[in-house]
């Protein structure tokens, strides 16, 4: 049973394993509408990635570019 991060349903990129993956960085720009990017980022960094709520806790990653060739 996936369970799902309230309000960050815009930076949902996919499941894995029956857990809801997330795009950290665009988890921050939803949080920073109401703050700033570095309010943000720790009340992210604390708050939501740090919070444990059991076997199918969200995964947040962050996105790194292809390498250019």
């Amino acid at each position: 049973m996936a369970l799902f991060a309230d309000g960050f349903d815009d930076a949902i990129i996919g499941m894995s394993g029956g857990v809801v993956v997330y795009d950290r960085d665009k988890c921050i720009a939803i949080l920073a509408a109401d703050m700033t990017y570095d309010e943000a980022e720790e009340y992210f960094d604390y708050n939501v990635s740090g919070a444990y709520v059991g076997e199918y806790t969200p995964l947040f990653i962050e996105m790194v570019p292809a390498a250019c060739s």
